[in-house]
């Protein structure tokens, strides 16, 4: 793996609170660290929390670091997340990752299991499309993935309100709205190629090789991760102890931002706190 170096100042990590334990938060696609600014303030009274904004996000300082032939696959998120750890100089961490970072996190696991005491994967999937000859949902098929990517290259502007407000629970506008702005400041180019890398990804045969103990959230209805895939994930995950799943009272694909009191119950009881 290839170092670089000021990769945490690039992508404005930080750490907050104080506490034996050590958090770090990763948020998905379109987002960016702002995505817990509702549960930060209750996770850090009692712990260290790592916060960081992905290089594709519109809050990076350095929007170069976005190459897109370096992130063709999840493997170079893994990397930045292994070094940005390495900075921060945070050498045992519980990692919770929503959407696509669930996965990335899965991965930076089996790279460098000693960094990783947890994964707790929030909206996750190992892959969006559908296997009809394998019986496999992932919710998805190729036509709709298609026609996402040509809006976002046609019309960019208007597919980023409109996507918010499919995934979003549509209970909570301002929620909505958030995700709305961060999803926009990501630009078309980035999201374009990051869509592809994302949509049409296939990390199944990940999972049987994570050895990290896992939970999975999710909420009761995400148009992006039906609960197909979450059963498929619990089988194929094979840690110690299984993988437990927890489901939180809100629709949607972002329960930090519209259940985020549910959520940090959640949390609390896993770790046990």
């Amino acid at each position: 793996m290839v170092m670089r170096e000021n990769l945490a100042a690039s992508m404005n990590a930080k750490l907050v609170g104080s506490g034996k334990e050590t958090l770090v938060l990763a948020h998905g696609y379109g987002g960016e660290q702002s995505a817990w600014d509702k549960v930060v303030p209750l996770l850090s009274a009692r712990r260290r929390v790592l916060l960081f904004d992905w290089c594709f996000s519109g809050a990076a300082k350095d929007p170069s670091l976005y190459n897109p032939n370096n992130y063709s696959s999840y493997d170079g998120f893994a990397e930045d997340l292994i070094c940005v750890m390495e900075e921060m100089k945070v050498t045992s961490c519980v990692f919770v990752g929503h959407s696509m970072s669930a996965m990335v996190g899965c991965i930076a696991s089996l790279k460098r299991p000693d960094l990783f005491t947890r994964l707790i994967l929030v909206g996750a999937s190992p892959r969006y499309l559908n296997i009809e000859d394998e019986g496999y949902k992932g919710g998805f098929n190729l036509s709709d993935i298609e026609e996402m990517l040509a809006s976002i290259d046609a019309k960019y502007e208007q597919w980023a309100p409109a996507f918010a407000s499919v995934v979003v629970d549509a209970s909570d506008p301002l929620s909505i709205e958030k995700f709305a702005v961060s999803l926009k400041k990501m630009g078309p180019q980035t999201a374009l190629s990051l869509a592809k890398t994302v949509f049409l990804s296939d990390h199944r045969s990940v999972l049987d090789k994570v050895a990290v103990p896992c939970n999975i959230i999710q909420t009761k209805n995400d148009v992006v991760v039906p609960f197909t895939v979450v059963e498929y994930m619990q089988s194929a995950i094979k840690a110690e102890g299984g993988c437990e799943v927890d489901i939180i009272d809100t629709e949607g694909h972002f329960p930090h931002l519209t259940a985020h009191l549910q959520f940090v119950q959640v949390l609390d009881r896993i770790l046990g706190c």
